[in-house]
């Protein structure tokens, strides 16, 4: 379900004041908009729901990391959780504060390791003992503490698709809970570590509060086991995961109740709360604009061609995910016909919509997919050679591009032909 910043006014799409047309017509397709208002409007509603506990809110930016969007978070004192180098990077060049900074991930490499350090972040999520010992070293050669929290795996099942489960005993993330403590005793005597907290995350696309609590119940029994045993932490990072809605009938639990969760076990403690939302922030904040090429009449269906494929937007074939898709520009025929919405690329996975009932429509139309703010664009690639969309970022009447679309020769720049062929 899209926020009021997406609406039709006399049958055709507008985002915030500007109509999807007028966009398409300046930029091209496919193309991703965004709504300015919508992502500031969903910060905003974290900082009340929460204002009781006065969380640090990092921003997820592997869920869309285009510089314009992180600039909207960095103007409202948002932090920032990271999984790259390069999303430091793009969090630097936004103007974001990088002492907000948590860096999460089970691959990070030692020079990320050491960038991280130099830009003095808040913490690492720490995801392995062998991680724990490389950041260590790292940070003695420079001459540092590198601060740290600890990702434990609670163990809680969050009821959802198991790609994006990662709260499991047998999950590639984090560190089971029951080993929890000497791997926290060990880091306390490393030279080259500072504790600050203990981390946890247990999937996305959340829908029921009570693997939250379950969670959140077995970090704070953690962090008060460590302080008696003196290793005190300051932070508890409790990840981010809360769902959005897809399809109308969808309802995800109000910011509010997500936040009484945590009130409910923190409220009569000391340690600060870290939050990681990133898809609950952005995902209703854009869709993805794409024309039809062509409606091709099969044996037994009718597909839809459009110029937008899963190099575009992977997620129908990826987690064979629902995205409402509906036409810019809506026609007085309300003739509806079954029919499956596909993209040009060689794969028969590529596909936006199957088997969707659909509004008759013509060669040249546009459509919007609805709910694409978040892995849209950031998940994107270019499989047959197809040059990745535009993004558009738009506020009241006013409107950019915020990445321009490739070109063939952007493709193209960095290869070059052997000598020996």
């Amino acid at each position: 379900m899209m926020t009021s910043d997406f609406e039709y006014t006399d049958g055709e799409l507008y985002v915030e004041k500007v109509p999807v047309r007028k966009i398409c017509e300046d930029f091209g397709t496919p193309v991703y908009i965004y709504s300015h208002n919508s992502i500031r409007s969903s910060f905003l509603e974290y900082k009340e729901a929460f204002s009781e506990l006065d969380p640090l809110i990092c921003y997820s930016v592997k869920a869309n990391s285009n510089i314009s969007v992180l600039k909207i978070f960095s103007s409202m004192d948002s932090g920032f959780d990271i999984v790259s180098s390069g999303e430091l990077q793009r969090v630097v060049v936004s103007g974001g504060d990088t002492s907000k900074v948590v860096f999460s991930g089970v691959g990070k490499t030692e020079e990320e390791i050491e960038a991280a350090i130099r830009s003095r972040i808040l913490f690492f999520n720490v995801e392995s003992e062998a991680e724990l010992q490389k950041i260590n070293d790292v940070a003695v050669s420079l001459g540092e503490k590198a601060p740290v929290a600890i990702r434990v795996n609670p163990d809680v099942d969050p009821d959802t698709h198991p790609y994006i489960s990662t709260g499991f005993e047998k999950s590639k993330f984090g560190i089971g809970i029951e080993k929890a403590v000497d791997v926290y005793r060990n880091a306390s005597r490393m030279r080259g570590i500072e504790i600050r907290g203990i981390d946890a995350h247990i999937g996305s696309q959340i829908f029921d509060l009570s693997s939250f609590s379950e969670s959140i119940s077995k970090l704070v029994y953690l962090a008060d086991r460590l302080g008696s045993d003196g290793i005190e932490v300051s932070y508890i990072d409790i990840g981010g995961g809360l769902a959005i809605s897809y399809e109308s009938e969808e309802k995800p639990p109000a910011k509010s109740e997500y936040a009484r969760v945590f009130e409910e076990h923190l409220c009569d403690t000391s340690y600060g709360l870290v939050l990681e939302p990133g898809r609950s922030m952005v995902g209703n904040a854009g869709i993805m604009s794409t024309r039809v090429l062509y409606v091709k009449e099969g044996t037994s269906k009718k597909f839809v061609i459009v110029d937008a494929a899963m190099n575009d937007l992977v997620r129908p074939a990826f987690y064979d995910s629902f995205h409402r898709i509906e036409p810019v520009c809506v026609g007085s025929s309300e003739s509806r016909e079954v029919v499956d919405i596909v993209g040009p690329i060689c794969e028969s996975g590529d596909f936006l919509a199957r088997d969707r009932s659909f509004p008759e429509v013509s060669a040249g139309e546009l459509l919007a997919v609805f709910s694409a703010g978040a892995y849209g664009f950031v998940m994107s690639s270019n499989y047959n050679t197809r040059p990745r969309a535009a993004e558009v970022l738009v506020s009241g009447e006013r409107y950019c591009e915020i990445r321009a679309r490739e070109t063939l020769e952007d493709l193209l720049k960095a290869e070059s032909i052997a000598e020996f062929i």
